[in-house]
C-alpha cells in the first residue's frame, strides 16, 4: 500500500497542523463563552446564539521564528529621516510601540475577532460530550425510523443517484463490443493502403487506393454512429430503506416544590430541568418525560404545571419516590424501558422520612433505574437526607450521582459532571 504525505504549505505558508490547534484554541473560547451565558441567562432564554470573543493573543498562530534579543544586522531603504549609514536605535522591549492595531490606549490588548454562533450551534456546544449513562437497547422501536444505505447500483434512478465512474465504464465497455470488428477490419484496410500508396508510382492502382479509401471512410462513420452514452449505460445508486431501531427512555424530574424552597432555590432547580429537558429532546428522540412535583404530597403534572404552578407546602421526600416507583410499575415494565430520575431539593426534609427514602431506593428503585441523579440546592450545611443519599451513593456508585448547588453560575457545570459521557 502506498501513502502519500501532502508536505506543501497552506496560503501565506501557514502549516495545516499549526491551523488545527488554532482552531481547537477557538473551541476552548467557544465553550467557555456558552458557560458564561447559560450562568447569566434567565430560565427562557436558552435557545438564542451567543457571542463570542476571541481574545487578541490568542488570533496569533505559533510559527518558529527569531526571539527578542541578541546582536542582528539590517539594511533599510531609508526615508526622509534617515538616509543610508545611519544607526537606529533598538525600540524599547515592553512598550506599547510594538502592539498592533487593536491595542487600546491603555497599553492592554482588546478582543480582535467577535462572531456570533446560532443557537442551534450554542445548544452543540453546551450538550457537547454528554450522554445519558448506561443506555441498554432493551426493546427497540424501529417501524417508523428508517436509515437509507447502500444496496447496489439501478438502471433506473432520479438525476442525483448517477454513478458518473460506473456509467462512464459502462459506456466505454458497450462502445468497446459494438466496434471491435469494425475497429479490427478499419485497423486492416488501413494497414493495406498504406502498402499500396507506398508502391512506386509506377506500380501504384489508384482505383484500388480509392475503392479502400471509402471504406476506410465508411467504417469510420459507422464507428462514430455508435453513441457516446446510451440511457442504457446509466447506472444510478440503488438505496434501500432499513429500520432504524431506538431504545426507549424514561427521565423522571422530580422537583421539591415545599415552603422551604424560596425562590431563589426553585428558580435554579428549574434552570437545571430546563437545561436537562434540553438535552433529553436535543439528543433523544424516543425518550419520554415524566414530571414530578412534590411537597407532603407527590404529583404527577404536566410540563406547564411543574415549571409554573405556586402549589407549596410541607416536605416529604419519600411521596415522590413512591409515586414514581408507582408509575414504573403500571406504565414503564423493566424489560421494555431504560429508566432515568433527576431529582432537585433544599435537602430539608422530615427527620424520619430520611431513612425511608434511603430504604425505596435501595430496595425498589435503584436496582431497577440506569441512573438516578440529585442535586441538592442550598449554601447551608448538609441534612439528614444529603447523609442517607451519601450512603445510597456508597452502595450504588456507578447508577447514584448526587451534587451541591449553592447558585445558579454553578448550574452548568453541575449538570455537565452528572451527564458527562462516560468512557466504558
Amino acid at each position: 500500500m502506498s501513502y502519500i504525505i501532502d508536505r506543501r504549505l497552506n496560503a501565506k505558508k501557514k502549516s495545516t497542523v499549526n491551523r488545527q490547534r488554532f482552531l481547537k484554541r477557538y473551541r476552548k473560547h467557544i465553550k467557555k463563552a456558552v458557560t458564561d451565558a447559560i450562568s447569566r441567562r434567565s430560565i427562557t432564554d436558552l435557545e438564542h446564539g451567543e457571542e463570542i470573543h476571541i481574545p487578541a493573543e490568542d488570533m496569533k498562530e505559533s510559527f518558529f521564528h527569531h526571539g527578542q534579543g541578541g546582536h542582528a544586522k539590517r539594511v533599510l531603504p531609508g526615508n526622509q529621516d534617515f538616509i543610508g549609514g545611519d544607526r537606529i536605535e533598538r525600540p524599547p522591549s515592553g512598550g506599547a510601540g510594538g502592539s498592533g492595531s487593536g491595542a487600546s490606549d491603555s497599553g492592554k490588548g482588546e478582543d480582535e475577532f467577535v462572531f456570533q454562533i446560532t443557537q442551534a450551534e450554542f445548544l452543540d456546544f453546551m450538550f457537547d460530550e454528554l450522554a445519558l449513562p448506561n443506555m441498554i437497547k432493551r426493546q427497540l422501536l424501529g417501524s417508523d425510523e428508517f436509515k437509507l444505505h447502500q444496496a447496489g447500483f439501478s438502471n433506473q434512478g432520479s438525476p442525483g443517484q448517477v454513478d458518473v465512474v460506473r456509467s462512464l465504464k459502462s459506456a466505454h465497455a458497450r462502445r468497446i463490443a459494438l466496434t471491435l470488428s469494425k475497429r479490427k477490419k478499419l485497423k486492416a484496410l488501413e494497414k493495406q493502403l498504406h502498402l499500396l500508396v507506398a508502391k512506386e508510382p509506377v506500380l501504384k492502382n489508384q482505383v484500388e487506393i480509392e475503392q479502400l479509401r471509402e471504406k476506410i471512410s465508411t467504417l469510420k462513420s459507422r464507428v462514430k454512429r455508435v453513441p457516446w452514452l446510451d440511457d442504457f449505460d446509466l447506472k444510478y445508486h440503488l438505496r434501500a430503506k432499513e429500520p432504524a431501531p431506538q431504545a426507549k427512555a424514561v427521565m423522571f424530574c422530580i422537583m421539591d416544590v415545599s415552603g422551604s424552597m424560596n425562590q431563589a432555590t426553585k428558580e435554579i432547580a428549574k434552570r437545571f430541568f430546563i437545561l436537562l429537558y434540553l438535552f433529553i429532546q436535543r439528543n433523544y428522540q424516543r425518550t419520554e418525560i415524566v414530571f414530578i412535583r412534590h411537597h407532603t404530597v407527590a404529583m404527577e403534572v404536566d410540563e406547564q404545571e411543574f415549571f409554573y404552578s405556586r402549589e407549596t407546602g410541607g416536605t416529604i421526600v419519600s411521596s415522590a419516590l413512591k409515586l414514581m416507583q408507582q408509575i414504573i410499575e403500571q406504565r414503564y415494565p423493566l424489560g421494555d424501558w431504560n429508566i432515568y430520575a433527576a431529582q432537585a431539593s433544599d435537602g430539608d426534609n422530615w427527620n424520619n422520612d430520611s431513612a425511608v427514602c434511603k430504604e425505596i431506593l435501595c430496595k425498589a428503585l435503584l436496582p431497577k433505574l440506569q441512573y438516578f441523579s440529585y442535586i441538592e440546592i442550598t449554601p447551608n450545611a448538609h441534612q439528614l437526607l444529603w447523609h442517607s443519599y451519601q450512603q445510597v451513593k456508597a452502595n450504588f456508585p456507578d447508577t447514584f450521582a448526587m451534587e451541591q448547588v449553592v447558585d445558579a453560575a454553578e448550574i452548568y457545570t453541575v449538570f455537565r459532571e452528572i451527564f458527562h459521557k462516560q468512557v466504558i
